[in-house]
């Protein structure tokens, strides 16, 4: 009889090893599979988002001039600038939002000038409808006017004021510039193209091409692009849901409402007491008026906007201001500020509208030591 080499409870033991490793080789196995199924799961390419590709309208005029869309290049240009603006989800809200509160008054401008409706879109062109918006080329405002240019169309701009910021006073300075333009070129593609790039540089390419078509001008593609963004923009914002842009007319954003005073000062008013005379805050009426650079309205005459209903309060204000206010004329005027007790360089600043740092290179004070009586300079 031929014994085993292991006891009884050894065969046990190397049964329950032996069992053990088959399991787990077994639970081995099936990770693998599974990571195998899941490499393979995620190196299977989804199916891409499917784009629609929008077209173009099968014919197009601006300013009720036609648009040549059987030249293919005209064609290119204007699909090119229609398929950035388009594609632009978040601008293109903006635009519609921002129309809301600004095309009312461009509008009724444009009407009352007799001109076309759809120069309202090169506000959109130009800054996006953002008020305050400065170019790299120091163009600022609405309608982007430089600071030459401005004065020529009545807009003042020095240290103190810049009314190329004021809604209104640009609007109407605009639509001077475009009739201008229109009366010297009798067409309203070659006037948007002079808007751009200048009247002077436009007529001297004319002569030099001796063409009198915008559309067969060889022109800086910067101006190209401008009439033809123009253009996609009205094509978008005419019909924005067939573009995909729905828009509740509560989403708008509403128009600012003011009124808005002509004054005539003899010496600066300080926002912060006129504010504070009309029961209003500074915020509101420096951002009813960012047309004013510093913390003051500067002498001279001016349009002021207050809140709805403030207006038959200014004249009083400013009375109750000049009546009340000695203190004020002795202690400021356009280049001098008497330091007063209790004032600090701070409140000299906001007061005056001159920075803490403007204040210190002026007057060479290195810290913040001033005294009451002191007099100092409020410009160079």
């Amino acid at each position: 009889m031929i014994r085993s080499h292991f006891p009884s409870f050894g065969r046990v033991r190397l049964q329950v090893i032996l069992l053990g490793v088959v399991a787990l080789l077994l639970a081995l196995n099936l990770v693998v599979m599974s990571l195998r199924s899941s490499i393979s799961t995620a190196e299977e390419p989804t199916a891409p988002e499917v784009l629609p590709d929008f077209h173009l309208p099968g014919s197009i005029s601006l300013c009720d001039e036609s648009i040549p869309l059987e030249n293919r290049r005209i064609l290119e240009m204007l699909d090119r600038e229609f398929t950035i603006a388009v594609w632009d989800r978040a601008q293109v809200f903006l635009w519609l939002k921002r129309a809301g509160r600004y095309f009312p008054y461009i509008e009724e401008k444009l009407a009352e000038a007799g001109m076309p409706d759809d120069l309202k879109y090169m506000a959109v062109a130009e800054s996006a409808l953002i008020t305050d918006i400065k170019s790299r080329k120091r163009a600022v405002g609405l309608w982007q006017f430089m600071s030459h240019t401005g004065r020529r169309f009545g807009l003042r701009k020095n240290r103190m004021i810049d009314e190329r910021l004021d809604f209104e006073q640009s609007t109407e300075a605009a639509i001077n510039y475009l009739r201008r333009l229109h009366d010297e070129f009798d067409n309203w593609t070659l006037t948007l193209a002079a808007y751009n790039c200048g009247d002077a540089f436009l007529k001297r390419e004319m002569r030099k091409q001796k063409v009198k078509d915008f559309y067969r001008l060889d022109l800086p593609l910067e101006t190209e692009r401008y009439v033809f963004r123009i253009t996609a923009i009205k094509i978008i914002m005419e019909n924005p849901r067939r573009y995909g842009f729905s828009l509740p007319p509560e989403r708008l954003y509403p128009p600012n409402w003011y009124d808005s005073v002509p004054i005539k000062t003899s010496s600066r008013v300080n926002l912060t007491d006129l504010a504070l005379a009309l029961d209003t805050d500074f915020k509101v009426l420096k951002e009813l008026n960012p047309q004013f650079r510093r913390n003051y309205v500067p002498k001279g005459k001016h349009q002021i906007k207050v809140p709805p209903g403030f207006g038959p309060k200014v004249v009083v204000a400013l009375d109750e201001l000049g009546k009340g206010g000695p203190r004020a004329k002795k202690v400021m005027s356009e280049s001098h500020y008497v330091v007063q007790k209790g004032d600090t360089l701070g409140l000299i600043a906001r007061r005056t509208g001159v920075s803490i740092a403007s204040l210190r290179r002026y007057n060479d004070i290195r810290g913040s030591t001033i005294w009451a009586g002191q007099k100092l300079r409020l410009t160079p």
